[in-house]
């Protein structure tokens, strides 16, 4: 044949192994963008059982009086309530 390019030239299978290159890291890449959302998504219900579990609604009782006497202790601290009403709130959670 005359001029131009063809397969048989060596142009064809060099670049037949950067297609397969090509096809390879765009597989890489669409397989690490699943596992970032997945992981994503799962870090956020995550954050969400760790909120929960701050709040004290997954604590036994003994650790959300301790939570509850901190509590206490912190607003006594700032001034917000007063020796007396500490004391009594301290005795109501203690029993």
């Amino acid at each position: 044949m005359m001029g131009g390019w063809h397969w048989d030239n060596g142009f064809g299978s060099g670049f037949g192994w950067v297609g397969l290159l090509v096809m390879v890291l765009f597989g890489v890449i669409i397989v690490v963008g699943v596992v970032l959302v997945v992981r994503s998504l799962s870090n956020q219900n995550r954050g969400s059982e760790a909120t929960r579990y701050r709040e004290g609604e997954d604590r036994p009782p003994s650790e959300r009086q301790a939570s509850a006497l901190d509590v206490l202790e912190e607003r006594y601290a700032r001034g917000e309530i007063d020796r007396q009403e500490f004391l009594d709130r301290k005795s109501d959670l203690t029993g």
